[in-house]
């Protein structure tokens, strides 16, 4: 391949490089994601194609986490490999708009969907600050073309792999420079996102922006049944892991470890939900003895939290029979009890008449607000999935209001940052049902900083007039 000339960038402001739009590309869904390598489970090489896999399937419409359990099933992979491709796969989809207008910048051609996935993960990691960049560059260029040779996907281009990776190595600054003029590489939205972002927090939006591009604290909830904060606190301390106090049960690690290595996980002394999402449990004042229903509840964190700080009769209700199985699996390791139902929070043919104290209404939503959590949310999600959500939502309120007790609570709660799924949603609900609302946080933004070191959820709470 013929040597391409060094970029160089005039003083003034260039025009805007003429791009493939690469990201939007038409990509071909039948990847061999079951081809068995010749790659040692424990090289990068491994790691990177494993994630690869990933990565082209979320291309293809499917959620990052689903793509991994497929690609480490099918892949037989040890758990050091799924830990490394896990990892590689979320710096890519915080990354995806900037790796994919330099691979439109330096690829001779729009590259297959394995390549192109191949390129991101690897530019991923090339692109990470010096500070916390998990492996040499060229250590990753090596092990990119090794995984390139090893897979009948992407063997024909593993010498356009190792010429563009060598040549961001090269031009490293001046690539990044001119990708970074592009609004997709700056901030690594899709161009609606940025719009509707912009136009719902026109003070906060880059703050909102820079913390989805940030990876999540690990946060704990303890269990109040069985420690306090300051307990565990000196629990975690004995174990010579540095932690601090976010609210009344929640707990950050300063550094995030697996889940097996943190004290008294097994045992039920903690959970791991985001300090935004404790919130929900105490807003709804439950009681003893109270009759309580945790909707949309999988995968069963606000379902526990209420458990943990009350003796309620609480039913847990999910249209999802497998994530509802997690519900059970969360209850169980805590050591508390909750009746199961599986169906949907719009329909009323599993209720049996009698009405609930308290409702937690966690409706599905666009998941705007937990992107650093979910980074491929925003490249699954379309501008209009927002009214679609906001519909079903809507549906699922009014149901679930004809279920709750006079004088009963219902706590309206979305992970979303878009006002048509949050404050819209909750105004024309108390409107429509003339339901009195109560004091609530209401938009949470995730902005970063250790004072907003949380989820952007959204929380209204509403009573039943006697």
């Amino acid at each position: 391949m013929n040597k391409r000339p060094t970029l160089t960038l005039k003083s003034s402001a260039p025009a805007a490089p003429k791009l493939r739009a690469s990201h939007a590309r038409a990509l071909k869904p039948a990847l061999q994601t079951g081809f068995q390598t010749a790659l040692k489970p424990d090289a990068l090489a491994f790691s990177l194609l494993g994630a690869a896999h990933a990565v082209a399937q979320v291309r293809t419409g499917t959620a990052l986490p689903q793509a991994l359990a497929t690609v480490f099933a099918k892949q037989d992979a040890p758990p050091q490999a799924r830990g490394a491709m896990q990892d590689i796969a979320y710096r890519c989809m915080r990354q995806l708009g900037q790796s994919e207008t330099l691979i439109g910048l330096m690829a001779p051609k729009a590259p297959e969907p394995l390549v192109a996935a191949l390129l991101a993960c690897a530019l991923a990691l090339l692109t990470a600050p010096d500070a916390v960049a998990p492996y040499e560059p060229f250590t990753v260029v090596d092990q990119t073309v090794t995984a390139a040779d090893a897979h009948p996907d992407t063997a024909r281009a593993k010498g356009m792999v190792n010429a563009v990776l060598r040549r961001f190595l090269r031009e490293r600054q001046a690539l990044l420079d001119t990708a970074r003029l592009q609004p997709l590489a700056r901030w690594n939205y899709p161009q609606w996102w940025l719009d509707a972002v912009k136009t719902a927090w026109p003070q906060q939006w880059q703050a909102i922006l820079a913390a989805g591009d940030t990876a999540p604290p690990l946060t704990l909830r303890v269990n109040a049944r069985k420690a306090t904060v300051a307990q565990y606190l000196a629990t975690l301390e004995a174990a010579g892991m540095a932690a601090s106090q976010i609210g009344p049960y929640a707990v950050r690690l300063a550094k995030p470890v697996a889940v097996a290595q943190i004290p008294g996980f097994a045992e039920g002394v903690v959970s791991v939900q985001d300090a935004g999402a404790q919130l929900a449990a105490p807003l709804l004042d439950v009681a003893d003895g109270m009759r309580v229903l945790d909707a949309c509840a999988a995968p069963g964190g606000k379902t526990c939290h209420v458990l943990e700080l009350a003796a309620a009769e609480l039913t847990a209700l999910d249209a999802d029979p497998k994530r509802l199985a997690r519900v059970g699996e969360n209850l169980e390791r805590l050591g508390l009890k909750a009746t199961l139902q599986a169906a949907e929070a719009q329909s009323a043919g599993w209720w049996d008449g009698r009405p609930f104290d308290r409702i937690l209404a966690d409706v599905p939503c666009t998941a705007s607000g937990i992107v650093r959590r979910h980074p491929d949310i925003r490249w699954l999600r379309r501008k209009g999935d927002t009214l679609q959500l906001a519909t079903l939502s809507a549906k699922i309120l009014d149901n679930l209001w004809q279920m709750l007790a006079p004088g009963g609570k219902l706590l309206f709660v979305t992970c979303s940052l878009w006002p048509q799924e949050s404050e819209a949603q909750a105004a024309a609900f108390a409107v429509r049902h003339g339901a009195t609302r109560l004091d609530a946080p209401g938009q949470l933004l995730p902005v970063g900083g250790p004072e907003h070191d949380h989820d952007g959820l959204f929380y209204a709470l509403f009573q039943k007039n006697a």
